[in-house]
């Protein structure tokens, strides 16, 4: 069984553009990007399949549920992290933490209290207190204290410092192993390509392509870094040119045999012509 399914998934907002046209698939216990700038239409995406919006068009199920017939039962087996998240300021973050385990109708003290010693949350502060980091602390706790089978967690690291990114990451990696299915929307393309299987791009709110991240990395694009090239050098299929001194590094999508070719008669001191990472690829589906 999928963990998310969407079939022709649309969302308008009047007449301003959300998603369009959406067909994505996410397998249970997968570990998955969802990839796309701001704007792109990520957090629609999330919003329209867990209910918290309606679709223009389309449907789509988590864990097997339809989104607009089963919105309650598919957030008791959910665990969300807003980009974004809001709580009442004068709350405690320890009665923040229990009444969010309350609405689960669950007893989550001993994960809560896990998850706040792995973070280095202090419970006892108020919300007004908090930095937004730690305010992005409550929230991941929040979301992850039932233990949910399926994680949406909608830009999750923004204001975490980078021990505080490893640990979270480290959790996630945990959760999954478990059979935890974890979906991960993110514009910081190395922690996608760090800790994710399968990933998705997606350009002002259609789905451009899903797949493997380590075959995303092989495609046609090729990343090229020459030394001693006689500069400016113009190919069909250069892109993302960055010149340093006699140096140039391009992507280049064109025929290999005739960048082989040109490259022949240059007088060069040094070649490396290798796949792109994971950003580079971003960049050539934006590009």
């Amino acid at each position: 069984m999928e963990a998310i399914k969407t079939t022709s998934l649309t969302k308008y907002y009047g007449r301003a553009r959300g998603i369009t046209d959406m067909n994505l698939t996410v397998e249970q216990g997968d570990f998955f990007g969802f990839i796309g700038p701001n704007g792109a239409g990520k957090s629609t995406t999330i919003r329209t399949l867990l209910g918290l919006t309606s679709p223009s068009e389309g449907s789509a199920q988590i864990l097997g549920m339809d989104i607009s017939r089963q919105k309650e039962e598919i957030l008791s087996h959910v665990g969300y992290m807003p980009s974004e998240a809001s709580f009442y300021r004068n709350m405690r973050v320890r009665d923040v933490i229990s009444f969010s385990a309350d609405l689960h109708r669950r007893d989550c003290r001993t994960e809560a209290k896990n998850l706040c010693e792995r973070l280095e949350l202090d419970v006892n502060k108020k919300i007004r207190e908090l930095s937004l980091g730690n305010r992005k602390k409550v929230s991941i706790v929040c979301a992850l204290q039932h233990m949910p089978g399926l994680c949406i967690l909608d830009e999750p690291t923004s204001g975490l410092d980078p021990l505080m990114q490893r640990e979270f990451y480290s959790i996630l990696e945990e959760r999954n192993k478990d059979g935890a299915t974890i979906f991960v929307s993110s514009h910081i393309l190395s922690e996608v390509q760090r800790y994710c299987r399968h990933a998705a791009v997606i350009r002002e709110g259609r789905l451009l392509v899903s797949d493997s991240t380590q075959n995303l990395g092989h495609t046609d694009t090729k990343r090229v870094r020459l030394r001693g090239a006689e500069l400016p050098l113009e190919l069909p299929g250069m892109k993302d040119v960055q010149t340093d001194g006699d140096s140039i590094s391009f992507l280049y999508s064109g025929n290999l045999k005739d960048l082989l070719n040109v490259l022949a008669r240059l007088n060069l001191t040094d070649v490396s012509i290798t796949e792109p990472d994971l950003e580079e690829i971003f960049l050539h589906y934006y590009g």
